[in-house]
C-alpha cells in the first residue's frame, strides 16, 4: 500500500501525562483532531474525557478522582486552569462549560507546574506580563499564597510533599543555563525565603528536579562542569553535587520515583531513547530496559510520570513506524508494555527508516544527520530543521518525512550546530554573534549531497520556529544552493521577532539570539529580510494567527518583500492556530500543498 499523507495525518497519536496506584493513566489523544484528554484503565476500557476546542494536557489531583486541566484558546498559549470530577458518570466528554474553573484569566498565562493533596502549584506572569510569579491553590477552597515573586521566567517547580519547601528553576546568565533556587513557604524569618541554590553565572543546564523524600536533598539532571549531561544529588543549601549517573559520551536524564529508592534514566544516543533502572542512593544499575523500537520517549514529548507509590511509571513513545503510544513500565518485573496500538492503521504501508550520518564541515566539524531514503529515489532532496535552536532532530514518526520520501524526495534531518543531544559544546556553538556558524552548516550538508547520488540543483529546506528562520536564512545567504524553501512560523527578522514578540518572551530569548540594546546590528545583519534581494527560489510560508512567540507579523513582512521581487510567495494564515499547526484540520489542509509546491519545483 502506498503511503498517503493525508492517511498519516490522520493516524492517532498518544501522551502519557500521570498515572495513579491504580494503574489508570491520564493521556491525551489526538482523535479528534487535537489532544483532548483520556483516561485509560488498567482493564484495558478508555474512556474520553474531554471535548474543548482546543489542546489540553492535566495531571491527576493526588488522593482524588479528579484531574487539574490545563487549556488555552486558538493555540495562544495562555493557559488556564480547570478542575474535572472524574467519579461522576458522564455519558459523554466534558465540554469547557462542565469544567470548575480554577484560575481563569484570558490575559495571561498560567502553567501547571505540580499537584499535592488538595492543592496544586503554578505560575503565572498576571502581576506585570513579564515575571512568573508562583502561586499555591487549594483546590477545595481557592485560597491562594504567592511563594515566589522574585522575577523572572520560573521554568520549573517542585514541592517537598507538605509544600514547606519549592525548589525552582530560573534562567541563567549564559544561554541554556538555568539556576536552582530553594523557597521556603513558612519560614522563620523573611531573609529565610528564597535562597539561590546554585550562581546565576555557572554555564549549565539543571533540570528534572525532584525532592528526595526526606527534603535533604534534590535529584537534578545537570552539566555542571561538564560537557555531557548527567543525574547527581544536590544539597539544597550549599550546591554541593554528588554524581549519581554520568556519561561521557551521551546526556543523561533522571527521574526519581517517590519514595526515592528507584532512579528511571534516559540516555540519548543519537536520538534514540535508551532507558534504565538505577539505585538512588548509588547509582548502579539494575536492569535494562526493553523499549518496542529504536525511538524516543521525552521531550518534546511530555515526561515520564511516576505513579504515587513507584510502583509503576507511564511514558509517551514514539517511533520513525510509531506515530505515538503510551507506554507503562512495571518496576518491580522491569517490563514495559504499550497500553495503546498507534501503528495498528499502518499494517501494509511502506514506512522509512532513517540511517544516521556525520557530515563534514569546512572546519572540520561533523554535523549529525539523519537520512530518509526512498525506495525509489528521484535525485531531489528536502532538508527538514528543528526549530529552538536549542532542540533536536530524534527519531519520532514524521508523516512528513515520510509522505515526502513516499514522493521520491531524499529526506535529511541534521542537527546542526546548536542543537542539543550532542554535548554543552554543540549546543553553544551558535550562541549570540555566532548565529550564521549553524546556517553555514546547511551549506555544508548540500555540498555533502553528491555523496548520496543526490542532485544539488534539487535540494528545498523545510523548518519551523527557529528551523523557519534557517529556511530564509538559507536561502537569502545561500541562494545559489537551494531550489525552495518552506518556512512555519518562522523568524525573518531578529530585529522585529524580538521588538514584537511577547514581553515574557522577550526577556527569555535575548539570551540566546542577543539583546536589542547591545547587539542590534548584529541582530539586523543577521536576518532574512535584510538580504531579502538575495533571495531567488520560491518560498511556501505557514502561520497561526495567535502565534505568541514568533509575531504572524513575521511571516507576512517577508512574504511581501518576496513577492515585491516578483517571485513565487505562498502565504497560508490560520486564525486559530498559535506557535504551528496543532488542529489536524489545518495540517490536511497546509502540508499536503506544501508538498504540492515541492513536488512543483523540485520534479
Amino acid at each position: 500500500m502506498a503511503v498517503d499523507l493525508a492517511r498519516l495525518l490522520g493516524l492517532t497519536s498518544w501522551r502519557a501525562f500521570d498515572v495513579d496506584d491504580a494503574g489508570r493513566v491520564l493521556a491525551g489523544s489526538d482523535e479528534s483532531g487535537s489532544t483532548q484528554l483520556v483516561e485509560l484503565s488498567p482493564l484495558g476500557k478508555n474512556v474520553p474525557i474531554t471535548a474543548l476546542s482546543g489542546a489540553v494536557s492535566g495531571r491527576y489531583l493526588p488522593g482524588e478522582r479528579a484531574a487539574v486541566i490545563q487549556h488555552d484558546t486558538g493555540g495562544n498559549e495562555r493557559g488556564q486552569l480547570s478542575l474535572l470530577r472524574l467519579d461522576r458518570r458522564r455519558t459523554k466528554p466534558a465540554e469547557l462549560g462542565e469544567l470548575q474553573p480554577l484560575v481563569r484569566d484570558s490575559r495571561y498565562v498560567h502553567r501547571l507546574l505540580d499537584v499535592l493533596p488538595g492543592r496544586l502549584v503554578y505560575s503565572t506572569n498576571r502581576r506585570n506580563g513579564v515575571d512568573f510569579d508562583v502561586v499555591i491553590r487549594s483546590a477545595l477552597t481557592g485560597a491562594e499564597q504567592v511563594v515566589y515573586d522574585r522575577g523572572g521566567m520560573v521554568q520549573e517547580v517542585v514541592a517537598t510533599p507538605d509544600s514547606q519547601y519549592l525548589a525552582l528553576t530560573l534562567p541563567g546568565n549564559k544561554p541554556m543555563s538555568d539556576q536552582i533556587v530553594r523557597v521556603n513557604t513558612m519560614p522563620a524569618t523573611e531573609g529565610d525565603q528564597v535562597r539561590a541554590v546554585t550562581g546565576a553565572d555557572r554555564h549549565a543546564r539543571c533540570t528534572h528536579l525532584r525532592w528526595m523524600p526526606d527534603d535533604s536533598g534534590l535529584v537534578v539532571s545537570t552539566n555542571a562542569d561538564r560537557d555531557h549531561t548527567g543525574v547527581a544529588r544536590i544539597h539544597p543549601r550549599t550546591g554541593k553535587l554528588t554524581w549519581l549517573v554520568t556519561s561521557d559520551e551521551h546526556d543523561l536524564i533522571g527521574w526519581l520515583s517517590p519514595d526515592g529508592r528507584t532512579l528511571l534514566v534516559h540516555t540519548n544516543d543519537d536520538g534514540t531513547s535508551r532507558l534504565s533502572l538505577h539505585d538512588a542512593a548509588t547509582g548502579e544499575l539494575r536492569q535494562q530496559l526493553r523499549l518496542p523500537s529504536d525511538g524516543w520517549c521525552t521531550f518534546p514529548l511530555p515526561s515520564p510520570v511516576w505513579s504515587p507509590n513507584s510502583r509503576l511509571a507511564v511514558l509517551s513513545f514514539s517511533a520513525p513506524d510509531l506515530p505515538g503510544d503510551v507506554l507503562m513500565i512495571d518496576i518491580a518485573e522491569g517490563t514495559v508494555h504499550k497500553l495503546t496500538e498507534s501503528a495498528g492503521p499502518l499494517a501494509g504501508e511502506r514506512l522509512v527508516t532513517p540511517t544516521a550520518h556525520r557530515v563534514p564541515t569546512p572546519d572540520d566539524e561533523r554535523v549529525p544527520c539523519f537520512a530518509y531514503s526512498p525506495p525509489e529515489p528521484t535525485g531531489s532532496s528536502v532538508l527538514i530543521i528543528h526549530g529552538g535552536p536549542e532542540g533536536q532532530s530524534v527519531r519520532t514518526f514524521s508523516p512528513i518525512a515520510q509522505a515526502l520520501a513516499a514522493q521520491g524526495h531524499t529526506v535529511l534531518v541534521p542537527n546542526v550546530r546548536g542543537s542539543t543531544g550532542y554535548g554543552k559544546r554543540w549546543y553553544s556553538a551558535d550562541d549570540a554573534r555566532e548565529r550564521l556558524v549553524s546556517v553555514r552548516d546547511l551549506a555544508a550538508v548540500h555540498d555533502w549531497l553528491g555523496t548520496l547520488g543526490l542532485d544539488p540543483a534539487r535540494a528545498a529546506l523545510w523548518g519551523g520556529s527557529y528551523g523557519g528562520y534557517m529556511v530564509l536564512a538559507g536561502l537569502a545567504f545561500q541562494p545559489q544552493r537551494w531550489a525552495a524553501g518552506v518556512d512555519i512560523v518562522g523568524i525573518s527578522s531578529l530585529l522585529t521577532f524580538l521588538e514584537n514578540t511577547s514581553p515574557y518572551r522577550r526577556a527569555h530569548r535575548e539570551r540566546e539570539y542577543g539583546s536589542l540594546a547591545a547587539d542590534a546590528d548584529f541582530l539586523r545583519e543577521a536576518s532574512p529580510l535584510t538580504h531579502v534581494d538575495e533571495i531567488s527560489a520560491p518560498l511556501f510560508v505557514i502561520h497561526g494567527a495567535n502565534d505568541p512567540r514568533v509575531p504572524l507579523s513575521e511571516a507576512e513582512q517577508v512574504a511581501a518583500a518576496v513577492r515585491d521581487k516578483g517571485l513565487e510567495c505562498d502565504l497560508l494564515v490560520y486564525d486559530d492556530e498559535g506557535h504551528g499547526l496543532a488542529k489536524r484540520g489545518n495540517r490536511l489542509d497546509a502540508y499536503p500543498r506544501a508538498m504540492e509546491f515541492l513536488r512543483r519545483h523540485l520534479g
